[in-house]
């Protein structure tokens, strides 16, 4: 299952960490990316000094964790060891250092997308990069789903992008087993650590706790709701009390796209592939339109909420369907009409597509220093505006 070869899922050699060293002093601080597990945990892009590489760098102070987070700790530490996908960010090194625990990972430079939709696409993305975000994650959760894992944390802060184009999906704290006693189960009834930071992107069944229980296709419910999000820059369900989100979704109701598809949703044999080959559905869409313009060297601008294609509809509709049976599984949605359009992305299309985010990156002759500095483009502790210009790694 990792032999794709679109651009989302391509490895490079600076994704290879493991041969780097294990020694602390090694590591030069640059700035700080984010915060996670419950505020105990620093992430930091560093140098490795040696090599002059680039790396992110979770720091955690383990003497201020409780015994229920330490187990947590190496819990998402061993399936790091585990799982190995071009998709799935795992820590590839970890080692600890007197009280600190030092999880290395590749940097991704683009950050998250929920980070993208706060600072370069506040009314939501262009068709064709939704497109080649959720093929990435997609991949991911069917590796997932084969090994016998429900992710139970798909949103949009828990899917990065690397300055080459791979889209990882992070969040492994959430990762539950569906293996017991050696038999895989159908069911599991288990709720999520930290769950009412999650509970937007949670499917009805999980939530309604009862003795169905829930599956694979939890996940895909929660991809719908990340389409969603993508498409509008905002968050469905965020804003409503959670007792009355519960009720919403438990009755049926679920988030759908701001305007009327120009075709009926059912009628999937009829589409046919635009004429630039960029976007999958009936006639131009405003992404096509985009990269059209993109190609006689204009920008790419930003979606209209007006124009979503039936493809994307028709994606939207078959995840966020209420009763988990009738949701498709992670591989087929691989082979829905909305992704047609991946394959056809280079390096190129896709640094189009991101237009106007730009990676962070740090000079080369950045001062030694052990704490984050103001050389690069990337926001600091001491920066006036808070955490919400940083990642999200909860």
């Amino acid at each position: 299952m990792s032999s794709d070869v679109s651009p989302c899922s391509v490895l490079t050699d600076e994704d290879d960490i493991t041969d780097l060293s294990t020694d602390p002093a090694h590591y030069q601080l640059l700035s700080q990316l984010g915060r996670g597990f419950n505020n105990l945990s620093q992430v930091s892009m560093a140098r490795h000094t040696p090599s002059g590489r680039l790396v992110a760098v979770k720091n955690t102070n383990l003497d201020e964790c409780t015994e229920d987070e330490l187990l947590q700790l190496m819990n998402e530490v061993l399936l790091s060891r585990l799982f190995r996908h071009p998709n799935l960010l795992t820590s590839r090194l970890v080692f600890s250092s007197c009280c600190q625990l030092w999880v290395l990972s590749p940097l991704m430079s683009y950050g998250s997308a929920d980070s993208l939709l706060r600072s370069c696409f506040p009314d939501g993305m262009s068709e064709s990069l939704i497109a080649y975000l959720l093929y990435g994650v997609l991949r991911a959760l069917e590796y997932l789903h084969h090994m016998g894992y429900v992710h139970r944390g798909v949103k949009a802060s828990h899917v990065l992008l690397s300055a080459e184009g791979r889209v990882c999906l992070s969040g492994l704290q959430s990762v539950y087993s569906l293996m017991k006693d050696g038999k895989r189960m159908r069911a599991v009834f288990d709720m999520p650590q930290h769950s009412p930071s999650l509970l937007p992107w949670l499917s009805p069944e999980l939530l309604r706790q009862d003795l169905h229980g829930y599956g694979v296709k939890s996940d895909i419910y929660s991809l719908g709701i990340v389409v969603c999000e993508l498409v509008s820059g905002r968050v469905p369900f965020q804003d409503m009390p959670p007792t009355l989100m519960l009720l919403q979704k438990l009755r049926g109701s679920h988030c759908c796209l701001l305007d009327v598809p120009p075709y009926p949703l059912g009628d999937m044999g009829a589409l046919k592939v635009s004429r630039s080959g960029v976007d999958s559905g009936i006639g131009e869409s405003v992404a096509t339109g985009s990269l059209t313009r993109t190609a006689t060297a204009e920008r790419p601008q930003s979606p209209s909420p007006k124009n979503h294609s039936a493809t994307l509809h028709n994606l939207v509709q078959l995840c966020l369907q209420q009763q988990p049976e009738r949701r498709p599984s992670a591989t087929a949605l691989l082979t829905h009409p909305f992704f047609r359009q991946v394959k056809k992305h280079t390096r190129d299309s896709f640094l189009s597509l991101m237009y106007p985010a730009v990676p962070v990156s740090c000079p080369p002759d950045t001062p030694p220093s052990g704490t984050p500095t103001q050389t690069c483009n990337t926001p600091s502790p001491t920066d006036p505006e808070p955490e919400d210009g940083m990642w999200d790694f909860s």
